[in-house]
């Protein structure tokens, strides 16, 4: 999403300066005016487009910030039930042993 948005951005941002570089160039200025038209739109475009990678890296950022933590807390709740899971094996396993012991002292009898 966030990369069809930025798509999307750049290409109107492309499209306004086109545009305005043709409208311009096709005033009925003198040279000296029209340059510093078209100076004047480029600099505006290039901190348009400063603003709109600005504004897309903060959001890239709080996305990654955000997944960040949803991946720690599925790490952290995966840890903890296998840590249930491990208690629950080894409950199993000292009980079959303890029964095989009792087994083994019968057999010694």
């Amino acid at each position: 999403m966030l990369n069809n948005t930025g798509n999307i951005l750049t290409a109107l941002l492309t499209g306004a300066v086109v545009g305005a570089g043709v409208g311009i160039l096709y005033a009925p200025d003198k040279g000296k005016k029209t340059r510093k038209k078209i100076k004047k739109s480029a600099i505006k475009a290039k901190d348009d487009l400063a603003n709109s990678i600005t504004h897309a890296k903060d959001e890239f950022s709080k996305s990654a910030e955000a997944k960040k933590v949803e991946f720690e807390e599925k790490l952290e709740d995966t840890l903890s039930t296998m840590s249930y899971k491990a208690d629950d094996i080894i409950v199993a396993l000292e009980k079959k042993l303890e029964d095989l012991r009792e087994k083994n002292a019968q057999l010694q009898k």
